[in-house]
């Protein structure tokens, strides 16, 4: 399986995704379907606990995104790159009083973006459209809540983004994903 990825995909998930998100009111058997799944599921989590079952959620979504991550993408590629631009950033280090010399370099780390967008895209495709679906869920049912807050002061987005953040970071760290 070729896991270097493209751009065209990920720019076809991406239109895919941001339409979904635009119609899924004006087109309810998305909605209805996507309700039909998570509302007796993560839905039923939510309502059991508010904030343990946000976490259990949140924790699952962040184990899935890792898994496709880890097991999508070229790791020994994104090893390899990663290992690049640390000697990079290493040599600019060395010529930080030579402007001629840094901007030469600097040049040679932008190289490294379309790269590695191409190497970590690939989980994109798997994750792009289920991740719009989840959140346009979540917008609906916390909206049909009254907008509760997590800890008295978190809206339901800053709760995810912050334990995705973490969740992620532990878990990329124990199963060695770049």
């Amino acid at each position: 399986m070729n896991k270097q990825g493209s751009f065209f995909p990920i720019i076809f998930v991406t239109i895919i995704s941001l339409a979904m998100a635009v119609f899924w009111d004006k087109f309810p058997f998305i909605k209805n379907a996507i309700h039909t799944v998570l509302d007796p599921s993560a839905g039923a989590l939510l309502k059991l606990h508010l904030t343990l079952g946000m976490l259990v959620v949140v924790f699952v979504i962040t184990l899935i995104t890792t898994l496709i991550q880890k097991y999508a993408t070229d790791q020994k590629a994104l090893k390899e790159l990663k290992q690049e631009q640390k000697i990079l950033q290493e040599e600019m280090k060395k010529y930080r009083d030579n402007p001629a010399k840094i901007s030469e370099l600097s040049k040679k780390q932008l190289e490294f973006i379309p790269r590695t967008f191409k190497l970590t895209s690939r989980s994109v495709l798997f994750t792009g459209i289920p991740f719009i679906l989840f959140f346009r869920w979540f917008y609906d049912f916390f909206a049909a809540m009254g907008e509760p807050k997590f800890f008295g002061f978190l809206s339901w987005f800053w709760f995810y983004l912050i334990f995705t953040m973490i969740f992620s970071g532990i878990l990329r760290k124990y199963m060695k994903v770049v």
